[in-house]
């Protein structure tokens, strides 16, 4: 990694901290090859490697993040020496099961076996943010704020996080422990959090930082409409990738192809510029698998949409209307 510090201006505060992140961050869910097809160790490595060159500091990952925290490790591998020049953010609270499920478990015992087990995977003696991946129903929010906040106080993260909840469920937890940051799934057709949490976390100086900004690579714009997804791929599940839904987000896309060829940008770059210039959204997690990838969501950064191309972008999306998006899953 080759530090740019030309790069760093638009990095932005992570709540109230004096943490600074860039607003592109690097997703590595991808990564963990779990969903995903074609990953190898040393793409991920190198793409890894490549995030602070493209002026990307910050890396979001998780404990669930691979069978065996394959994500993790690779993070470890990959910054070695650049580790604080990094932001590095994991989550607890969610394993697989022995059945290839995922279970939800937030008692505190399991955050803090989850955290030290992390971090023993990361190579770090503290991450910067640290997440409840997910309320589990069996144990009170509450119980698990109160354990990431001893986790915060004995400096094993430097703040924390919560993922997948409603207002009430923010409220609850940043209650018992300040919330650092949101992370909820947000982009160009989800966006139900511009109704509550994403105000609320505005009102409170909590950074939110957003996943699925290109749902699931449906808005990069790389997806013919005739395209036929491999029986491995697991966006094959969802909605929005099939059907009267698939042909309403192909023209969709279109109108979005046609802004990015006047400015010189690709779909994915137009659709992360617009979601990282949202009221409130602090940052847009984008995975990646290859270096080029990388790149391409780094040109998101540094520029801004002009209000004619905003307003064409509303009119596109009213067009489009209300998506079909349930059987999602978290991420």
């Amino acid at each position: 990694m080759t530090h740019l510090p030309d790069m760093t201006a638009e990095y932005r505060p992570l709540g109230r901290t004096d943490i600074r992140v860039s607003p592109v961050a690097f997703g590595a869910w991808p990564i963990a090859g779990m969903t995903s097809i074609d990953v190898n160790d040393a793409d991920s490595l190198a793409t890894i490697a490549a995030c602070l060159d493209v002026g990307i500091n910050f890396l979001d990952t998780a404990y669930c993040y691979g069978p065996n925290g394959e994500s993790e490790r690779l993070i470890a591998r990959a910054i070695g020496a650049n580790r604080d020049r990094v932001v590095i953010a994991t989550k607890g609270g969610i394993h697989w099961g022995p059945d290839g499920a995922q279970t939800l478990d937030g008692r505190p015992e399991t955050l803090r076996r989850e955290c030290e087990e992390s971090l023993r995977r990361l190579g770090t003696d503290r991450v910067e943010l640290l997440y409840l991946h997910a309320p589990d129903p069996k144990t009170p929010i509450a119980e698990s704020a109160g354990e990431l906040k001893r986790l915060m106080d004995e400096g094993k993260t430097r703040s924390v996080g919560v993922s997948n909840v409603g207002v009430e469920g923010l409220a609850q937890f940043h209650a018992v422990c300040p919330l650092a940051a949101f992370q909820p799934p947000y982009n160009m057709l989800q966006r139900e959090i511009e109704a509550d949490s994403l105000p609320w976390c505005r009102e409170r100086n909590i950074s939110v930082m957003v996943y699925w900004p290109l749902m699931k690579g449906l808005l990069a714009g790389k997806l013919a409409r005739g395209h036929v997804f491999d029986p491995r791929d697991g966006r094959r599940k969802y909605p929005m990738f099939s059907g009267e839904e698939w042909e309403k987000n192909q023209d969709f896309v279109d109108h979005l192809r046609a802004i990015a060829a006047e400015i010189g940008k690709t779909v994915a770059q137009v659709v992360v510029n617009w979601t990282i210039h949202r009221p409130g959204v602090t940052a847009a997690l984008c995975g990646a698998k290859r270096p080029a990838q990388l790149r391409e969501n780094a040109g998101a950064m540094r520029w801004r949409l002009s209000a004619e191309h905003l307003a064409r972008i509303d009119r596109a999306i009213a067009e489009r209307g209300t998506p079909i998006t349930r059987g999602a899953v978290r991420s």
